[in-house]
């Protein structure tokens, strides 16, 4: 069971309650799982009771128990615990829920993470203005993506922008010049041009440090570029030097295309071996590669909500870093033949490189098959 299909199933316990009487409260759209926080256990955790608990008329504890009722009997949960003011802890069979992640991934390819238009915010219009920035067009244009991948409509609209911000950083607005729009969502990181006076409205504080030209930016071309902008938190200053371009570990960018080209290599050189992927059970796999592809949705969602393509760059390196050691044990050694094991490995490769590429393209930047 992936997370998406255990929000479904929440919203499923949810409805059968209010279908049997013991809730008096209209289904939500959305019900949102993350993994437990301080005091929780299982595999994921939910406050939707507690979000239902007000037009329920009930306390948190006693919908969390209704719903327990429900959530314990659905097929792939295996436990269901109670913490702290009404979370509910779940937990789901691990076999099963691995083979349904990496066939889920595999069946939505690099759109895993998407929300279907008829699912996201029906009729909402998000409206990003940004600066005569670089980076706050880059920013927003990425943002937009995003956001879109979530079934928002949106529009972008910069104060001004250069011709090659669009020729070499591939950035696109929707308007140029001041507009007036109602309830606009300001896009101001720490600019990089250094070239005439560009107040930043940042949403934390920064210190101040030294803006770097333009010209060594546009000089990393469009991937490596994105990457110096993106991957920062907008109110870090970017370092947009050569060091984006270096084919080496101690380069993220380089880590994600990395490991998306060794993923892609994996699948052809199985080709080669006579035997292609098919999700199965996975043994002697680090957990953390299987949770970083999971929380893949939620962290499309969170970025979305924050307009923060940064928390798509960074979970981007932390799927690349699990998957690494991964891919190396792919493919049989030796006299070995291929076996289930190794098509399920593949598989699981095959999810690695949808993700990697979905995220990357959101960003803007190339996910190439050979590096």
């Amino acid at each position: 069971m992936t997370p998406v299909e255990l929000s479904r199933t929440v919203l499923h316990a949810v409805r059968r309650a209010v279908d049997a009487g013991e809730l008096s409260v209209a289904v939500p759209t959305r019900a949102v799982v993350a993994p437990p926080g301080p005091g929780g256990c299982g595999d994921y955790a939910t406050s939707i009771a507690l979000q239902l608990a007000r037009p329920a008329g009930q306390p948190p504890f006693r919908v969390a128990e209704v719903l327990r009722s429900h959530l314990a009997e659905a097929d792939g949960i295996t436990d269901v615990v109670l913490t702290g003011p009404g979370f509910l802890n779940i937990s789901l069979d691990r076999a099963a829920t691995d083979v349904g992640l990496v066939r889920e991934i595999l069946r939505r390819g690099p759109r895993y993470g998407y929300v279907d238009a008829a699912e996201g915010a029906e009729g909402r219009v998000v409206q990003l203005r940004c600066p005569r920035d670089p980076r706050a067009v880059v920013v927003a244009d990425a943002s937009a993506r995003i956001l879109r991948s979530q079934g928002t409509r949106v529009r972008v609209s910069a104060e001004g922008i250069e011709p090659a911000w669009t020729s070499v950083l591939g950035v696109t607005v929707d308007a140029v010049g001041p507009v007036s729009a109602e309830l606009p969502v300001e896009v101001r990181p720490a600019p990089v041009d250094s070239v005439g006076p560009v107040a930043a409205e940042l949403p934390v504080d920064v210190r101040p440090v030294p803006a770097v030209a333009s010209a060594e930016l546009l000089s990393l071309g469009r991937d490596a570029g994105r990457w110096a902008l993106l991957h920062p938190a907008a109110h870090d200053r970017p370092r947009t030097g050569v060091e984006h371009l270096v084919q080496r570990e101690s380069n993220p960018l380089f880590r994600v295309r990395y490991a998306h080209a060794r993923a892609r290599a994996a699948a052809r050189n199985a080709a080669d071996l006579g035997f292609t992927a098919a999700p199965g059970p996975l043994t002697d796999v680090e957990p953390g590669l299987l949770a970083a592809l999971a929380d893949h949705p939620r962290v499309l969602a969170a970025a979305a909500d924050h307009r923060a393509p940064d928390r798509l760059a960074r979970h981007l390196v932390t799927v690349a870093d699990a998957a690494l050691p991964f891919l190396l044990t792919v493919l049989p050694r030796g006299g070995e033949k291929p076996s289930a094991a190794h098509r399920a490995r593949l598989a699981l490769a095959e999810a690695v490189g949808a993700v990697l590429a979905g995220g990357l393209a959101l960003l803007g930047i190339d996910a190439p098959d050979h590096l």
